[in-house]
């Protein structure tokens, strides 16, 4: 199977192929819905030649069950200290809950035994880490395409949060603090700002799951700040992006992304959230972290991470 074009191939010449569709009159890619929402919020020049190039259904490569890696590295969080997620695991999640909510007609929660009853798809592909290290591994979970439509997107919905379960100490651990991240790509934890700005004002808020921030979730200094991550509805509807809960025919491993993680297979490693525990539609990034879409891309990190 022929590979697609990699991140580096198509940011070289992004800018001839944006001059070319200009300059042909692209009335079709003009009033496109997506198109119009890039140039509205600035993305960068990958995602308009990804979007350009591929189509809304391109796959990723899949490979055969020989090809799976020996060993899928578990960097960044391997076990989430909170103790929330740690009492649901030792429960060995009977008592999970995923949340959707946000700009939906439909709110629902379905545990891991609902979701397991659901359509399901397997996916043998690889990972591919900022990092420069890649794995490939099998995958089994519930289309995201299918919660998404179950919940019935308002108009105005235009990206699709993860609120994950695990609680970054600091905010900041680029600076200094904590263990790497589900970004498997740098050293933090998958740490999700579930946390609105509001959060550190003393006003009330929810965690990842939706339920009331207790104190033993804080961490010292500060409120506690959660991983999460962000993806447009494009990524959120292909048919590639599951949320996975077995890997490689058995229940995923905590130090993996246990119970739910995030696959959208044409994105580096650090879109891939891990400990997924609420997923929230949203028209904009502003009440979130910094704005800017994900814990990484707070930090720096480009919010479009397409390969």
């Amino acid at each position: 199977m022929s590979r697609l074009p990699s991140r580096r191939a198509l940011l070289t010449g992004a800018s001839a192929m944006a001059a070319a569709a200009m300059l042909g009159g692209c009335d079709r890619l003009g009033n496109a819905e997506w198109f119009k929402r890039t140039l509205q919020t600035g993305e960068d020049a990958n995602l308009f030649v990804q979007r350009l190039l591929l189509t809304d259904r391109t796959l990723a490569p899949e490979y055969a069950e020989a090809d799976i890696s020996p060993w899928f590295k578990p960097n960044g969080t391997e076990d989430p200290p909170d103790k929330a997620y740690k009492a649901l695991a030792k429960a060995k999640f009977a008592k999970y809950h995923l949340e959707v909510d946000g700009l939906v007609e439909a709110p629902f929660k379905l545990s891991l035994a609902d979701l397991r009853k659901l359509p399901a798809r397997t996916q043998v592909t690889r990972h591919d880490c900022v990092e420069g290290w890649s794995a490939i591994g099998k995958w089994t979970g519930v289309p995201l395409a299918d919660l998404l439509s179950r919940a019935k997107l308002k108009p105005e919905g235009r990206y699709v949060v993860f609120h994950c379960a695990d609680t970054m100490d600091q905010g900041n651990a680029l600076e200094g603090g904590g263990e790497g991240e589900e970004t498997d790509e740098a050293p933090a934890g998958n740490a999700n700002p579930s946390m609105t700005k509001q959060s550190g004002s003393g006003e009330s808020r929810k965690d990842a799951g939706g339920q009331q921030a207790s104190e033993d979730t804080a961490v010292s200094g500060g409120s506690p700040v959660r991983y999460y991550e962000s993806i447009d509805l494009v990524d959120a509807f292909h048919p590639q992006t599951i949320l996975a809960y077995d890997m490689n025919g058995q229940a995923l491993p905590v130090s993996n992304g246990a119970p739910l993680r995030l696959r959208v297979e044409r994105n580096l490693g650090y879109k891939q959230a891990k400990y997924v525990m609420r997923i929230e539609v949203v028209e904009s990034f502003a009440h979130l972290g910094e704005g800017k879409g994900g814990y990484w891309e707070d930090q720096g990190y480009a919010w479009y991470a397409g390969i």
